[in-house]
């Protein structure tokens, strides 16, 4: 089908927001859109809430006039797989791909390398929905679907694959995620503004080659890779861009960047050389927190250039993103309840970004270590939505009235639990970082972490801030509770006993999860945790708030075993040291690598970041030694929580 020229213009004139985006061609045609610009794939479930980023991203491309549909967990095997995808309209644009929101090779195995039973962001928690290295998979999908149609990752499984990797699963070297998938380029991190910025020079592409919105035109394979290429190309000084290119194409790209890019080691060098992959980490985790220098890797005959990470969103961004009519439910087509959802219906997102910089934490290259804040005026209206009752921003009967208008079959046989009073959580990677910032200047910080070894001077938090805002929070009409449920960073409560006795005395429902993840130094500075007499400071300061409130309160440890760098030793010291206080762990992550963080390339290397030779646990028998010393024989691996 030829576009015609007033489809070329769409894209510059807001859109009506839909009440739910559409998941399929009939939800398309419904909308009474004339096609669809972009479409969006991803490996969980459709929930129309901001902290699914499917939802986030979709609703964002429509407010600027992208007709944007999401097709949630594709199939993917089988003969209907390739049919239920090229149904389809072919979108003018791009695709989007995006394994959800955790690594799918961690959603689908323990660290023990054991299938999971579950799936939290899949209708039931049902396992399977989305392959192994869905990325891949997905793309592959694409291309057949719809030839020569540009396809850009996505997504944490996509951030921390971007480069040479290690990967867990095949006990491997893997290469950068994208020449695997033969996408056409990654946006990292989080991404609103590049996608839209994406899309804008799509939109300018098409207007510029009439062509490349012809059906006719990707009819002769000799024409396949024409847009894409131009697409990668316009796109690859974009914020968080990583593309792939020729020698002869990255020079004369390399001639117009303001400063000449830094060279990672090869692809080829680490496999020589272990210890290269923890500079090669290194060097990108200061790529992404100083936010100044392109970056390239080689690997055989083409280069990976990486465009310096999106700039932190200001509040008025965020603002703008969070306010969206979102319905807050998963889409009606699903018969059972998305897990995921049933966990976060009622908590607000604050913030992004997490100063703590932990070696073997993903939100070093994800987010990055600075902090994106919401206005207060932004959470405290998210806050009277919800409480308006289970559904959020309007009634369910009018949400589904409205979606079967648009041809979406209102099949969602959960009814929303009713509303309790109570926000479940307030907060972000860590609750009591909202509105943090550095007072100095980021791109010519060294350090790789705000808070280790001991917070750093210029980074300023106003916790007495987070705490009113928690207050302000608790007196809008019909929240009877706010809790803080995705923990403090215990080392900052500390430097605000008022705040720490704050959210001891009030906002904690009885359990306040932290995380030590150990008590052993070495360990703990491997980790970039706070030292063990910092923890036990802590729990003195909290026992006392929770006894003048008289209230039974206890503190959830995070706990980690086969750590790189941590020994038998180690683990019985921990073990003593929670006999010592009655404590008998529940909450314990055996290590598992997973691609991108420092903690992984120290496992692969088996030295730390300065080069010393350290233990590595590596087989499964050591590592189950470790992880039984604290939890028992009968215990493969404790919590479930995927870092």
């Amino acid at each position: 089908m030829k576009a015609n020229n007033s489809t070329l213009s769409q894209g510059k004139t807001p859109l009506a927001q839909p009440a739910f985006l559409p998941v399929t061609p009939q939800e398309i045609n419904a909308l009474g859109w004339n096609g669809l610009d972009v479409l969006l794939i991803s490996g969980d479930a459709y929930v129309d809430h901001p902290s699914f980023a499917m939802a986030l991203l979709g609703r964002w491309l429509v407010e600027h006039g992208f007709r944007t549909a999401i097709l949630p967990q594709p199939e993917w095997e089988g003969e209907n797989a390739l049919a239920a995808m090229a149904a389809f309209p072919r979108p003018r644009l791009f695709a989007g791909v995006s394994a959800g929101a955790i690594d799918s090779m961690l959603a689908h195995y323990t660290a023990f390398r054991k299938k999971r039973h579950d799936d939290a962001y899949t209708p039931g928690g049902k396992a399977g929905k989305r392959p192994n290295r869905a990325t891949l998979v997905y793309t592959g999908l694409l291309r057949r679907a719809f030839p020569g149609l540009p396809v850009l990752l996505g997504g944490l499984e996509a951030s921390l694959r971007r480069v040479s990797h290690y990967d867990f699963w095949s006990d491997s070297l893997r290469n950068s995620i994208l020449p695997d998938s033969k996408a056409d380029l990654i946006l990292c991190g989080m991404a609103e503004q590049s996608l839209l910025q994406a899309a804008q020079k799509a939109e300018a592409l098409l207007l510029e080659h009439p062509q490349y919105a012809q059906q006719e035109y990707f009819d002769n394979k000799n024409n396949r890779d024409a847009y894409r290429k131009d697409l990668a190309l316009a796109c690859a000084t974009l914020p968080g861009a990583v593309t792939l290119h020729a020698p002869a194409q990255l020079a004369l790209l390399a001639q117009a960047l303001p400063t000449s890019p830094i060279a990672l080691h090869s692809h080829e060098a680490i496999l020589q050389d272990p210890a290269k992959l923890i500079e090669n980490t290194i060097n990108l985790e200061a790529h992404t927190h100083q936010g100044v220098a392109f970056l390239t890797q080689s690997a055989g005959q083409r280069t990976l250039l990486l465009a310096p990470p999106p700039a932190p969103l200001s509040s008025a961004e965020m603002d703008a993103i969070y306010n969206l009519p979102y319905t807050r439910l998963p889409h009606p087509c699903y018969a059972e309840p998305v897990p995921a959802w049933e966990m976060i219906r009622t908590s607000i997102t604050t913030h992004r970004g997490c100063g703590g910089g932990c070696s073997f934490c993903s939100l070093a290259l994800h987010q990055g270590r600075k902090i994106s804040s919401r206005g207060r005026e932004s959470i405290l209206q998210e806050a009277a939505i919800i409480a308006k009752g289970p559904h959020g921003a309007q009634n369910l009967a009018q949400i589904i009235a409205t979606a079967q208008s648009q041809g979406q079959s209102p099949r969602n046989a959960q009814n929303p639990p009713k509303w309790a009073g109570s926000i479940s959580d307030v907060g972000g990677p860590s609750a009591n970082m909202w509105q943090g910032f550095c007072s100095a200047s980021p791109q010519r910080c060294k350090r790789p972490s705000c808070l280790h070894p001991a917070p750093c001077p210029h980074f300023k938090v106003d916790q007495t801030a987070c705490i009113a805002l928690l207050r302000d929070i608790a007196a809008q009409p019909g929240i009877r509770h706010v809790r803080v449920a995705s923990g403090v960073r215990f080392d900052l409560a500390l430097q605000n006993r008022a705040a720490l006795k704050a959210y001891t005395m009030d906002y904690t429902g009885g359990q306040l999860k932290v995380a030590p993840e150990h008590i052993c130094e070495d360990v703990l500075t491997y980790m970039r945790k706070p030292p063990q007499a910092v923890f036990e400071e802590f729990l003195r300061a909290f026992g006392e708030f929770s006894s003048a409130a008289r209230k039974e309160q206890y503190v959830i440890p995070y706990l980690i075993s086969a750590f790189p760098g941590c020994t038998d030793k180690h683990m019985r010291d921990l073990k003593n040291w929670l006999q010592k206080r009655g404590w008998s762990p529940k909450q314990v992550q055996c290590f598992i690598p997973t691609p991108g963080t420092v903690a992984t390339a120290m496992y692969y290397a088996g030295q730390d970041a300065q080069g010393r030779k350290i233990c590595v646990a590596r087989s499964d028998k050591e590592r189950l030694q470790q992880h039984h010393i604290l939890l028992g024989p009968t215990s493969e691996s404790g919590r479930n929580t995927r870092r």
